[in-house]
């Protein structure tokens, strides 16, 4: 029998959590890369170099909090 494992064509707590953060990861991933691959084509003006900066330091975050850094 296998640890944390659910038997077979059954899932249980466990791997319905791995599967719920490995889709969160998939989506965030799209949404920031997408943001991203939008963000040079919207002019800020003299604020641009703030704004990048800005996104950049809130993907990083976001990436902090959805991985786990133990």
């Amino acid at each position: 029998m296998v640890k944390n494992g659910s038997k077979c064509l059954k899932l249980n707590k466990t791997d319905m959590t791995k599967l719920g953060k490995g889709a969160l990861i998939a989506v965030v991933g799209s949404l920031l890369t997408y943001g991203a691959s939008m963000l040079p084509s919207i002019d800020f003006g003299s604020s641009t170099p703030l704004v990048a900066g800005i996104v950049m330091i809130l993907i990083n975050v976001g990436r902090k909090w959805v991985i786990n850094n133990k």
